[in-house]
């Protein structure tokens, strides 16, 4: 079903996801007929097919199609809403961001803010943690009135931790607006998007969804809508007919010859990958979770390392705290550790964090995963870093 390595034991799900062979196949037959009839692609099948992929994107994450639009991946979801805000900022205004964000988006945030004469502020989450109450309450005793944006990650990446995003939305909204970055979030937890109320929310879908590369979505609340645009400005700003059912939608959705197909072939791959398990997604997402937690407990019993946080922070992901690196600084996010890993057959994520020496070993779960290959690591790792 997986055209993966079996070679390789792929325990990182989490950095580009996997696409079935079906899956592949069907997009693949969406290029195929785009390529035969370029122009009455466009102008007669492009417009159903993405409104058919909103429709089942917004089932499966709870949220009104209207707000949903598509994006190349929750980066380039962050940087719209980021451009779209500027306007608003002022010398001595301050977005708000966690220690354990993803460095992407730290640079859209400081690249804007130093537009405006603006600053973001971080605010410090410990590494181990005990509750999530203490991310809530880091974030949310962090806003002041100088706040415009807060950013916070629904599931950090280098740590892998499933932050309490519902309450800290409802602490702030609407006077704080909130973007999640959810680049994590679908398909690894399940997402009631209207309900949670965030001002945006932004989704990689080549991840635990498993679609293509060039898969993902912004959300954007009702009231956001009108301003908030892409990063290109097309002709759906004159001509919101052009594509989509309003300007919205149409901004997004055509945005040059992007290849669509990875948006065309969504509800296809939410129906491939949910029939892996006879309870659908909430079953795959299940037992994603229950190999992770186990996985993390038998690699902290051969590296003799304590869990990092509370099981009730762990989705499909599971971060390990490994000896520090030796050597010298690389520079840079990535361990060496990770080419001798490679090297010997495991893909997983080693980053150096918060900073060198200190490494922290990030290894995923999804339905292609046994416990087995998390043992043959912890064996591997044992006599590397042992």
């Amino acid at each position: 079903m997986w055209a993966l390595s079996p070679g390789v034991h792929h325990l990182n799900h989490g950095s580009f996801g996997a696409v079935p062979v079906e899956v592949r196949e069907r997009q693949q037959g969406w290029q195929r007929r785009w390529d035969a009839n370029p122009t009455g692609f466009v102008h007669d099948e492009l417009v159903e097919g993405m409104q058919r992929a909103r429709q089942a994107l917004a089932s499966f994450v709870g949220a009104d199609p209207a707000g949903l639009a598509p994006v190349v991946n929750a980066s380039s979801g962050v940087a719209a809403v980021v451009r779209s805000i500027e306007p608003w900022l002022k010398p001595g205004d301050e977005l708000v961001t966690t220690s354990h964000d993803y460095n992407a988006v730290r640079q859209t945030l400081e690249f804007s803010a130093r537009r405006a004469e603006a600053r973001v502020r971080v605010v410090d989450v410990p590494f181990p943690i005990d509750t999530p109450d203490t991310v809530r309450d880091a974030v949310v005793d962090a806003v002041s009135d100088r706040v415009r944006l807060v950013v916070l990650d629904h599931v950090t990446s280098p740590t892998a931790l499933v932050c309490p995003i519902e309450e800290i939305v409802a602490a702030l909204e609407p006077e704080i607006p909130v973007l999640v970055d959810g680049a994590h979030g679908p398909g690894q937890i399940e997402l009631d998007l209207d309900a949670l109320g965030a001002s945006w929310y932004t989704g990689n879908l080549h991840k635990w969804v498993c679609a293509p590369h060039g898969s993902a979505f912004l959300h954007t609340r009702a009231d956001r809508i009108e301003e908030t645009v892409p990063t290109v400005i097309s002709h759906a700003w004159n001509s919101p007919e052009a594509a989509g059912t309003n300007r919205y939608q149409g901004l997004f959705d055509w945005t040059g010859t992007t290849d669509f197909s990875p948006w065309l072939v969504l509800p296809d791959v939410l129906e491939i990958v949910g029939d892996l398990d006879q309870d659908g997604w909430p079953g795959i997402m299940k037992r994603n979770h229950a190999l992770v937690l186990a996985a993390r407990d038998l690699l902290c019993r051969a590296l003799d390392s304590e869990a990092l946080a509370p099981d009730t922070m762990i989705g499909s992901m599971a971060a390990i705290a490994l000896p520090d690196a030796v050597g010298i600084d690389p520079g840079g996010q990535l361990a060496p550790l990770n080419g001798r890993l490679l090297a010997d057959g495991f893909e997983t994520l080693v980053s150096l964090w918060p900073v060198w020496p200190r490494q922290v070993l990030r290894v995923s779960a999804h339905v292609y995963n046994t416990l087995d290959e998390y043992e043959r690591l912890a064996g591997h790792l044992s006599g590397l870093v042992g």
